[in-house]
């Protein structure tokens, strides 16, 4: 049983790295083409899935930077950094409004 659990772990690794390598953007890609990683990958299994994972995935913040380009160039903003925010806290503390 333990046996049949590790091979579907494996496997569902590899179907990972195969989708992941099939979803990335080829500017993305680091190292080699995006058919390139994708041969790598399909025939050399865990140790391709590896490669993938460790070497040619796109690193996180350049994922971020191009998933969210304003988050990532000035980070995140919170609702106190927002001036229209805290206007209208200032006006809801004076009692201009009765919400």
């Amino acid at each position: 049983m333990a046996y049949v659990l590790v091979t579907l772990f494996l496997l569902g690794i590899w179907l990972f790295c195969l989708l992941d390598v099939l979803q990335t953007d080829a500017s993305e890609m680091r190292h080699l083409s995006k058919s390139g990683w994708f041969v790598v990958t399909l025939f050399g299994f865990l140790l391709g899935a590896m490669l993938w994972l460790l070497d040619g995935r796109p690193r996180r913040r350049d994922a971020a930077r191009v998933a969210w380009p304003r988050m990532a160039a000035e980070g995140p903003v919170g609702p106190d950094d927002d001036p229209a925010f805290l206007r209208e806290i200032e006006r809801r503390l004076r009692g201009g409004d009765d919400v």
